[in-house]
């Protein structure tokens, strides 16, 4: 029977035994959980339920960027593959897996792709990177080969050479970045291509949300849906906690696989906050072998809901993510996260590209200032632009307009998602 399914009580109980097999792992095997135990005189035989977590000390990314290594609980003869996290918000981290964290990402992915819907004939069109040491693009392919269905491997290619895999591969489904979609859109609309007989049916949209807050379709999802019928499923994950949360078809947040993964949402004391408040989401992994975290804080603000999904399972489900703790802008006395901004401005068609750019002022407050490329008359789009800001934000940033070439050099070469935010 899938452990997600089951009684709230069960789950609990299930998860409780797995922390402890995970705690006895760490004082045996982990350098730097080890020393952590002796500093705080932690006996792990004594940490027996979710409820004792509280008496263990938080990790955080800089402790897993620092001590990196100190983290690895195997010889390096048994690591097979070495990931790095994006860098999006600091120096890119390793994460080193084994052959059993490589199955055990194949499983989530599998189950994730089962939560939104997938059917023994699907193929899936991964228009995401499977190099550059990514995790997301090779997870989502370990997941579609557990699954037994088709896969095609276009990667991040341009929105010609996708329509043309499309055309000839005929997929179901397709793995990519939201605002990629629009892309999509837009060539077909140039030319000629009706995207509602391509028979695509669903997209697992990675990297940007397609939900607010309170799960309604946010700006970037109406836009896709206003021309192209196609069903969206919004997905959470990160390197660091090789676990995806992903939406089921009823579209009220990610499900937690709560045989990965212990999940707790923090306040900024370290304590747990009831259902529905906004905190920083903390992990503890089940079942990683090679660098698992313990009370990791991702540094991610969500909330999460408990009541039961109407799809059957009883997991808890996490909102989209509002914001990263060290990416919140105090601006003119209005406290903004970034994914507010890229909202706004997904508003307005006449909006190709941007960057948000976040730096200190003489008196140490934070400016603003977006560098925007533009499809259409200035004049209309910049007042649009506005308008649009203020209605969202309650106050207009500094703009920018520059040409698509231009953003293209403010980028890394070498980026793996597509960079919207740059703090100086």
């Amino acid at each position: 029977m899938n452990i997600q399914t089951q009684s709230l009580s069960a789950i609990k109980s299930f998860q409780e035994q797995k922390l402890k097999e995970q705690l006895v792992y760490l004082q045996a095997n982990s350098p730097y959980y080890r020393l952590l135990f002796a500093k705080h005189k932690i006996e792990v035989e004594k940490i027996n339920s979710q409820e004792d977590l509280f008496q263990l000390p938080t990790t955080t990314k800089e402790d897993f960027s620092n001590y990196n290594f100190d983290f690895l609980c195997v010889p390096k003869g048994k690591v097979i593959d070495y990931t790095t996290t994006s860098g999006t918000t600091g120096s890119p981290v390793t994460v080193a897996l084994t052959e059993n964290d490589l199955q055990r990402l194949a499983y989530n992915e599998e189950q994730s792709f089962l939560c939104a819907g997938a059917k023994l004939n699907d193929v899936y069109q991964l228009m995401l990177t499977l190099d550059r040491q990514f995790m997301a693009g090779m997870a989502y392919y370990l997941g579609i080969r557990k699954l037994g269905v088709g896969a095609v491997r276009v990667g991040p290619i341009s929105p010609q050479m996708q329509w043309e895999n499309i055309h000839r591969f005929k997929p179901t489904a397709i793995v990519a970045v939201p605002s990629f979609i629009l892309k999509l859109i837009d060539y077909a609309e140039a030319n000629g291509i009706d995207v509602n007989k391509s028979g695509i049916e669903r997209a697992i949209c990675i990297g940007e949300p397609v939900r607010n807050a309170d799960l309604t379709p946010n700006t970037l999802a109406k836009r896709i849906q206003e021309k192209w019928n196609l069903k969206l499923f919004s997905t959470y994950a990160s390197t660091e906690m090789q676990t995806a949360f992903t939406e089921c078809e009823l579209g009220k947040g990610g499900h937690h696989n709560p045989e990965l993964l212990i999940v707790e949402v923090l306040d900024d004391e370290g304590k747990q906050l009831k259902a529905g408040t906004f905190g920083e989401v903390t992990v503890t992994s089940l079942g990683v072998e090679g660098m698992p975290l313990l009370r990791y804080r991702t540094g991610d603000v969500c909330c999460y809901y408990d009541e039961p999904c109407d799809c059957g399972r009883n997991t808890i489900r996490l909102s989209p993510v509002v914001g990263r703790k060290n990416q919140m802008i105090k601006y003119k006395g209005t406290t903004i996260f970034p994914p507010s901004i890229y909202d706004a401005l997904s508003a307005v068609p006449e909006v190709k590209d941007y960057i948000v750019e976040i730096t200190k002022n003489d008196l140490g407050t934070d400016e603003i200032q977006i560098h925007i490329a533009l499809t259409g008359s200035l004049d209309v789009a910049e007042q649009k632009i506005k308008t649009s800001l203020q209605s969202k934000l309650r106050v207009t940033p500094n703009l920018n307009f520059v040409s698509g070439q231009h953003l293209q050099s403010m980028r890394p070469a070498d980026s793996r998602k597509p960079l919207m935010i740059l703090f100086r």
